[in-house]
């Protein structure tokens, strides 16, 4: 694989690129299953999240089909020569899902602590009235998306740091990606916004109480467990 100072690709990207060149030097027919997702990580060499973000990524250009419970099947298009690979810096709709939530945990546990010590009472009203409509949004079945990025974005505000509040707004540009899309379809279900939603009431609590300690903790026990439900096994593959 090139370095990035050879190739200034996204790592997923150049193992997409890879897992394509080599479905097509194979000789898969079009409808035939590839190898298991543990198997191809461990023939190319990398860990599972990056080979399945890869695989997301040739699924949304329309090169494979994952069909879940049944396996990763090569489509017609994944038999014609790959595009030209992005090169440079595409922005954070390009960044790989999962390092993106590597960085949210290592920096939003920070500013939690920090708007612990910082939040007015309005911060703390923003934040209730994202949890309220977390809340209507997980009894209506629906992904609770816009109140999970208000209280994120409020934490954020409550910082008082520009510089952070735009650091954050990168972040869900990223969630609001192809690929990161693609991986919450598979991922957030029922379960886990209900489980998102309690880890949010005990950051909110934190940060009522204006304990950085606990703020920090939750924040960052919230993250590690958001980063774990995208990482799950997918069933059989």
């Amino acid at each position: 694989m090139n370095s990035p100072a050879q190739e200034p690709q996204r790592l997923y990207r150049q193992l997409a690129q890879q897992l394509r060149d080599w479905v097509l030097a194979s000789g898969f027919a079009p409808g035939e299953r590839l190898p298991a997702e543990r198997d191809l990580a461990a023939q190319w060499g990398v860990s599972r999240s990056s080979l399945r973000e890869a695989v997301i990524a040739l699924e949304v250009e329309g090169a494979i089909e994952v069909r879940t419970g049944s396996g990763i099947y090569v489509t017609a298009l994944a038999l014609t020569p790959a595009p030209n690979p992005r090169t440079g810096a595409a922005g954070p709709s390009d960044w790989g899902p999962l390092e993106v939530m590597q960085a949210r945990e290592l920096i939003e546990s920070e500013m939690a602590a920090l708007a612990a010590v910082h939040a007015s009472r309005s911060d703390l009203q923003a934040l209730a009235k994202a949890l309220t409509q977390m809340k209507k949004d997980i009894a209506r079945n629906q992904v609770p998306r816009h109140g999970d990025e208000a209280f994120h974005m409020a934490i954020a505000k409550a910082c008082g740091n520009s510089v952070l509040l735009d650091t954050l707004h990168g972040y869900w540009q990223a969630r609001n990606g192809a690929i990161f899309e693609r991986l919450s379809d598979y991922f957030e279900k029922p379960a886990s916004w209900q489980t998102a939603l309690t880890e949010h009431e005990t950051i909110y609590q934190a940060l009522c109480e204006h304990d950085a300690s606990a703020a920090k903790r939750a924040m960052k026990h919230h993250l590690k467990q958001t980063h774990k439900r995208y990482n799950a096994h997918w069933h059989s593959l």
